[in-house]
């Protein structure tokens, strides 16, 4: 009876991971009702307020901007658009979003199981099922895809361009099919940039995947339609922001302050002192939030002028970066209160004040993960747990799967491409955690491998 039941499981293991997810998912949601259900009376916003605003708005207005009326384009809009949406059929709930999330992450836990199952060629559904079950008890993607922020929606974007670059990839020769994959995989792309302009890298970084195997011109032959339909999908956005600005926006207007933040005298003391550098005030000079334009390409300019003036403190302010952007502790480490302020002294060191205005964006809800035991006790420790775990697991995984890297350095791109983009800008266990489920796949493989191995030498 145990092993019918035993085989029964097996057999259908990819939908016992979904339905784990799903129940774990639930589970937080009716158990901390309290932090998710900032549509209710008295509730706070976990994630971000801006894209709640953006939402309303356009449902109010029929305008995309954060200001009622007033067009812009500070943030990618995909999010939104899809928030408004859910709003708009189901009023602002708390739950509605929510189950969207966890629908997302279900699909995003299903991509994952067939990649590893394409991918790899030994056990690869048993791996699958493995790295999807260990995205699905996930703690910290679990409270970040029940808050109101864009993680689920990216991680589902990121599994399904690198699922659709797999099947491209294993299509030997090209006709039609193998061009409809390609506009297919060029459509998501697109929409990943109007998410977060993070996926091109990867497209770069897998054209040495795709020639491994096809040849430079097979590689070019079917990623040069992948980026003519992902430009194509961009251009109604590029257009729009031109027309509202008079000159090109970048995706979004947040480019240049991100750079600014990431590459800035304070930027290592900021990070070695375990906060975000979110929380650096602009210039003094810099244009008002109003010259939109301007002001994105003010403090990007600042941003790569520090660079180049200051040459000999680039290798420590990226060591500092990477450290923050893969340490197995939640980052930042630290986080304001209401009522506080990071500033810099004479000196260099930083200084929280207490009293007087906050920075924006500094709410009770960031106050919770720096007071509250759930978060700052529990929440840290199950994932330094965790995480650890898996990281560890993923590093011994990737060496033992060596010899297959032709294949999985697929897997590999997407962690370097998105180090990378981090180190550019700047890292947190938020901006990483995405890209996890895809580590853990090499996690999977090393439990999988060290399994066979004790089966090997069991009597």
């Amino acid at each position: 009876m145990v092993s019918k039941m035993w085989n029964r499981l097996n057999h259908h293991k990819l939908a016992v991971v979904i339905v784990m997810a799903v129940v774990a998912r639930l589970a937080a949601l009716l158990l901390l009702p309290d932090i998710f259900a900032y549509s209710e009376p008295g509730g706070e916003i976990h994630g971000s307020v801006a894209y709640d605003e953006y939402a309303q708005n356009l449902l109010a207005t029929g305008v995309y901007g954060r200001s009622a009326g007033l067009p812009d384009a500070s943030l990618p809009p995909l999010y939104s658009l899809i928030l408004a949406a859910i709003y708009g059929v189901f009023g602002r709930s708390y739950l509605a979003v929510a189950l969207w999330h966890i629908f997302f992450d279900a699909l995003s836990i299903a991509l994952l199981a067939d990649t590893c199952r394409r991918l790899i060629t030994r056990d690869g559904e048993m791996v699958g099922a493995l790295a999807g079950l260990f995205f699905a008890l996930y703690p910290y993607l679990i409270f970040q895809n029940l808050a109101l922020n864009d993680t689920a929606l990216w991680i589902l974007l990121l599994h399904a361009f690198l699922w659709l670059l797999i099947l491209l990839r294993d299509r030997g020769q090209w006709d039609k099919g193998t061009l409809l994959l390609a506009l297919a995989a060029g459509f998501v792309l697109g929409m990943s940039a109007l998410a977060r302009a993070l996926l091109p890298s990867l497209a770069l970084l897998a054209l040495p995947w795709f020639a491994l195997r096809l040849g430079w011109r097979g590689a070019l032959q079917r990623m040069l339609p992948v980026a003519i339909a992902s430009l194509l999908v961009l251009l109604p956005w590029l257009l729009r922001g031109a027309a509202i600005y008079g000159g090109f926006v970048p995706i979004a207007l947040n480019s240049g302050e991100n750079i600014y933040q990431g590459n800035h005298p304070h930027t290592t003391a900021i990070l070695r002192a375990g906060y975000d550098v979110q929380w650096l005030p602009a210039p003094l000079d810099a244009p008002p939030q109003e010259q939109g334009l301007a002001r994105n390409a003010f403090l990007s300019q600042a941003g790569w002028n520090y660079l180049r003036e200051n040459p000999a403190q680039i290798p420590q302010l990226l060591l500092t970066k990477l450290l923050a952007h893969w340490n197995p502790q939640v980052t930042p480490l630290k986080n304001l209160r209401q009522g506080e302020r990071l500033t810099i002294d004479e000196n260099g060191r930083v200084l929280i004040v207490a009293g007087g205005e906050s920075h924006v964006g500094v709410t009770r809800a960031n106050a919770a993960y720096q007071d509250s035991g759930l978060f700052a006790v529990l929440g840290r420790g199950a994932h330094l747990v965790y995480f650890g775990a898996l990281w560890l697991l993923a590093i011994m995984g990737a060496w033992l799967c060596r010899r297959d890297w032709r294949l999985l350095s697929l897997l590999v791109a997407v962690q370097l491409s998105q180090t990378l983009m981090y180190l550019l800008f700047h890292p947190s266990t938020r901006y990483r955690s995405p890209t996890d489920p895809l580590l853990f796949v090499f996690s999977a493989l090393a439990i999988v491998h060290l399994a066979a191995r004790w089966q090997e030498n069991s009597p």
